[in-house]
């Protein structure tokens, strides 16, 4: 799995376990119907930029053959007053078959087309839809998408259009339900009798009445409650010590707990869901909600009535949506490195929104530090490279680029390590900015990189550059002379006297320490400014910045000596070792960098010429 897939999937079960999240919350507070569906629209527009949604539903699909319609949408006011004046038929809303995947019938495709119509005449394209049915697949309403240009937005995918759908289907239902309960609570305050006549009326709606007499220990069930658990009107006892053997044994104290507290006084409603036996002997999940009517003249309760609603479907659903989640947070822990999300909002703030169990590693902090980690993260990166980290990131929120940078961390425990990011930006509607990243440790890479960098330019026996890279820094110096910025340089050649005799006499091995040796001494003499090089087999050069040959002398001179002074010691064999030395002067009227080495190199023929251990200086 990709990374970029895998953030993508994280994005969607995030968003459906939030609106799943909202509209529970909704349903708890008993937030309006519209309202409730005004938040799902704005939570999509705020999802999917430059898509606008629209959702139709029945206000009352149970009165007469007209009806009229509820639509919730982000579209232009003048294309929902077009939509709102379409004629729809209760036979409009009916599907055909057992399936809900997409409108069918004539009557639908005729009302799709005029939508079609009503969107075009606003430069808008319809590119996509699905309907809003409730478990009897009795279509409730319809859940629409718009854009300008679907080419180049995000879009929902097939399986968010049906969890949303469903989504929105039960929060509809729900709300007919509690409009049925209300009706159904207000008869059963009257009498008993009222109570059941209101429990027959919505007996086929899913939701179940009851009524507890406290002090007998008897609870009546409707028809319609016991046919939520599979059972018939006369298989299930009034007696309410048999109605808690049927409950989940993890959930029984919990629901005790609950009832008390409302006998109590602490709450003002017993709201409780939990698992109950059916008579298939599974479990099914139900949301309980009910409040004492009457209480004796101590305050102790005597009568409780309430419902019993089926909420299966959507706790599966949660639990599928909570799986997805916990999948791709598993899949991303399990990876090496940080994967996280980044917001940079409008107003200049910035905080993680996302961070993986890599962040133990990568910075050293944990995900439960996230609401403080911009700050901290940015106390972790190295001074030098921060400037250059911050330039990205912004060049990245200003332009919409790819972000790709390596920089240095000061870590507590690990020091000084390398990090590699790579991030993918985008843009919110509310103008904040989102990247989806990975950062991983790179200092390993970093390390191989130094040392093929210094095996291409360093001479492995000596540890001081080769000819290739000798002969880099040379043009770079001509070109500082050619520039003005230094008048001069001295460039030297050097060569050991009487090199082969040594290797012959006492071996390889003792020519390399004799090399070696010669290296050592010149990087000694050399200042930051100058630099040598092993150029040859026993061919060193050197170039002195800014001197004089009368300068360049003096050093060649502090070379011989030095050279004399410390003769090689091979077990117990002294070995002197004498240098002739060539010199030529670096100038800004030379073509590039061999005119001077050339020189130099003529000079130093004329030291060998002339019996070894000499120092001349190339003629002007």
């Amino acid at each position: 799995m990709s990374l970029d897939t895998l953030h993508k999937s994280n994005d969607e079960s995030q968003h459906l376990l939030g609106l799943y999240r909202l509209c529970m919350n909704n349903i708890a507070r008993k937030t309006a119907l519209d309202e409730s569906l005004r938040q799902v629209v704005a939570s999509l527009g705020a999802h999917y930029p430059g898509v606008l949604t629209a959702i139709v539903v029945s206000r009352d699909a149970e009165q007469g053959n007209e009806t009229g319609l509820l639509i919730t949408s982000n579209l232009p006011q003048a294309c929902l007053d077009l939509m709102q004046n379409i004629p729809v038929a209760v036979e409009n809303f009916q599907l055909q078959g057992t399936t809900a995947d997409r409108y069918e019938t004539q009557q639908q495709s005729t009302y799709v087309s005029q939508l079609q119509d009503v969107a075009q005449s606003h430069a808008l394209c319809l590119f996509d839809g699905m309907p809003i049915a409730d478990n009897e697949h009795t279509l409730l309403g319809g859940l629409y998408f718009f854009a300008k240009d679907i080419s180049p937005i995000k879009k929902p995918g097939g399986q968010v259009l049906h969890e949303l759908a469903s989504l929105i289907a039960n929060l509809v239902q729900h709300k007919h339900d509690q409009q049925e309960i209300q009706r159904a609570q207000v008869l059963a305050g009257q009498s008993h009798a009222s109570m059941l006549r209101m429990a027959l009326a919505i007996e086929g709606s899913g939701t179940g009445i009851w009524d507890r007499d406290v002090p007998a220990g008897q609870i009546h069930y409707s028809p319609g409650w016991k046919a939520i658990l599979g059972y018939t009107d006369a298989e299930i006892s009034n007696r309410i010590e048999e109605s808690y053997t049927r409950l989940h044994p993890e959930d029984l104290s919990h629901v005790q707990a609950t009832i008390k507290a409302h006998f109590e006084g602490q709450t003002e409603q017993y709201v409780v869901e939990h698992r109950v036996r059916c008579k298939d002997g599974s479990y099914k999940w139900i949301s309980s909600r009910g409040k004492v009517v009457s209480h004796a003249e101590d305050g102790s309760p005597l009568r409780m009535i309430g419902t019993t609603t089926d909420i299966t479907a959507m706790r599966t659903l949660s639990q599928r949506l909570q799986e997805s989640v916990d999948l791709v947070t598993c899949l991303t822990n399990e990876v090496p490195g940080l994967a996280y999300q980044y917001c940079m909002y409008a107003n200049g703030e910035e905080s993680f929104t996302y961070l993986s169990e890599g962040i133990r590693d990568i910075y050293e902090l944990s995900p439960a530090q996230m609401q403080d980690a911009a700050a901290l993260v940015h106390a972790r990166i190295h001074p030098d490279d921060f400037p250059a980290y911050r330039n990205a990131i912004l060049k990245s929120a200003s332009r919409l680029e790819y972000l790709h940078l390596e920089y240095r961390v000061n870590l507590p425990q690990q020091g000084i390590r390398w990090r590699q990011m790579d991030a993918r930006p985008r843009r919110l509607s509310d103008g904040a900015t989102l990247w989806h990243g990975f950062i991983t440790d790179v200092t390993e890479h970093k390390r191989i990189e130094q040392e093929l960098q210094e095996l291409a330019t360093i001479d492995f026996l000596t540890q001081i550059p080769n000819r290739r890279s000798f002969m880099g820094r040379m043009e770079e110096e001509l070109a500082r002379i050619q520039r003005g910025a230094s008048k001069s340089a001295a460039v030297l050649m050097c060569d050991l006297d009487n090199f082969k005799l040594i290797n012959d006499r006492y071996g390889h091995a003792v020519g390399d320490l004799v090399l070696r040796h010669f290296a050592h001494i010149l990087h000694d003499e050399l200042r930051k400014s100058d630099y040598a090089g092993r150029v040859g087999g026993e061919e060193f050069a050197v170039v002195l910045a800014g001197t004089s040959i009368a300068d360049a002398t003096i050093f060649a001179e502090r070379v011989q000596k030095q050279l004399l002074d410390t003769p090689v010691n091979v077990h117990s064999h002294i070995i002197p070792v004498t240098v002739s030395i060539g010199i030529a002067l670096m100038q800004v009227s030379d073509i590039d960098a061999d005119v001077s080495l050339s020189s130099s190199d003529m000079a130093l023929y004329r030291a060998k010429e002339d019996g070894r251990n000499r120092i001349i200086v190339a003629a002007d």
